[in-house]
């Protein structure tokens, strides 16, 4: 088992097991950001999360979510000051979900307001046909210097990634994002020193089973492949840029 591996957007506690999964993260010694949908998940992610060197716990509260669970912000806030981890937050504009898109623009810029004036916080963000916005709110409510964004699964066009490159924002890759020709080509695009890698586990498969935080190997060895770059010599990158995020 390969360790010093960088897992930045998990969901730990949607594998059948949650605190085997989490053991799994230490004992493998694979970083991992297990993100919650809920913020009433979150005290339990937080309590197994607490016990390991490896698995941070985020506080979130699902775009896709927000239809039903808007009222929960109240108690995402009550939480935020005893964590400096996010996420999954931001903003859904597929079909299913837009009808609650103008609600996930609220939340998620009053969620951006909240950590700006924290001024400490690491935002795993989604932006599921929402790009634009979602850099809108982003440049509105939270300057790179009160905190740091990084958005997940990243599907916006070249001209978007620059533009989050110049508000600060990071990205984590998976690698359903490489298996994808253009996806790939944007993804290229991406600064290197911007880059963490994630499975988005159980949601991503490998072998034709759930992807687990030990699997983000595939990510960095496919990630090289783009770069024309040695495993080794990416996977110290992602390290590098973990730790640059965790010091701002």
């Amino acid at each position: 088992m390969r360790s010093g591996l960088v897992d930045f957007h998990c969901h730990l506690d949607l594998y059948p097991d949650h605190a085997a999964a989490v053991e799994r993260c230490e004992r493998d010694g694979v970083f991992t950001l297990t993100v919650t949908t809920t913020p009433k998940a979150w005290p339990r992610n937080h309590e197994l999360a607490s016990a390991t060197r490896h698995v941070r716990a985020a506080l979130g509260l699902h775009p896709q979510l927000v239809a039903e669970r808007a009222h929960e912000i109240a108690l995402w806030e009550e939480l935020l000051p005893q964590t400096r981890y996010v996420g999954e937050v931001g903003l859904d504009a597929s079909p299913r979900f837009y009808k609650s898109f103008e609600t996930q623009k609220e939340i998620f810029a009053r969620v951006l307001s909240l950590c700006a004036i924290a001024g400490d916080k690491i935002v795993t963000t989604h932006s599921v046909r929402a790009t634009r916005v979602v850099l809108d709110i982003i440049e509105q409510h939270m300057p790179p210097p009160r905190g740091c964004v990084v958005l997940h699964w990243f599907t916006g066009t070249a001209a978007e990634a620059k533009r989050a490159v110049d508000l600060g924002c990071y990205f984590s890759v998976n690698a359903d994002m490489l298996n994808n020709e253009r996806r790939a080509a944007i993804t290229k695009l991406l600064p290197l020193d911007r880059v963490l890698t994630e499975t988005d586990g159980p949601f991503t498969q490998t072998d034709g089973r759930p992807a687990s935080p030990s699997d983000v190997w595939i990510t960095v060895e496919r990630l090289a492949r783009l770069h024309e770059l040695p495993p080794s010599e990416l996977c110290a990158t992602i390290l590098r840029n973990l730790k640059s995020v965790l010091s701002r």
